[in-house]
């Protein structure tokens, strides 16, 4: 997804176009469960907006599915798993299949990717 400069380079290319052929040329676009398209026009025109430097306030960072504000925090569910919400992977565009080595210490779990390096917090 184009976002920033590129975003409004790209629609001003594309010129006299619909609306679903920008949203989708510059990235816009997932997949359903059926294999069609969703063209997602609700995140184009944020970042056209965000891009064009007016901001609504909030975005999407802190903000969870149905508005709710996120928490930060998780909690062991009865099956002992811990569950990382979608709106966490979103906001770190994590695709399915993407991979992580897990770093235990004696008060934290970290989620490193696999083939990166870790990062030295100070």
């Amino acid at each position: 997804m184009l976002t920033g400069a590129d975003l409004l380079s790209k629609v001003k290319d594309l010129g006299d176009v619909s609306k679903t052929d920008l949203a989708t040329a510059c990235g816009y676009v997932s997949k359903k469960k059926d294999g069609s398209d969703r063209v997602n026009f609700t995140a184009f025109y944020e970042a056209l907006l965000n891009a064009k430097g007016i901001d609504l306030g909030g975005g999407s960072g802190g903000i969870g599915k149905g508005g709710r504000k996120l928490s930060y925090t998780a909690t062991v569910q009865g099956n002992g798993n811990l569950l990382v919400g979608k709106a966490y992977t979103a906001m770190l565009d994590l695709q399915p299949g993407d991979e992580f080595e897990i770093k235990l210490s004696k008060k934290s779990v970290r989620l490193i990717p696999v083939g990166a390096e870790e990062e030295v917090e100070e």
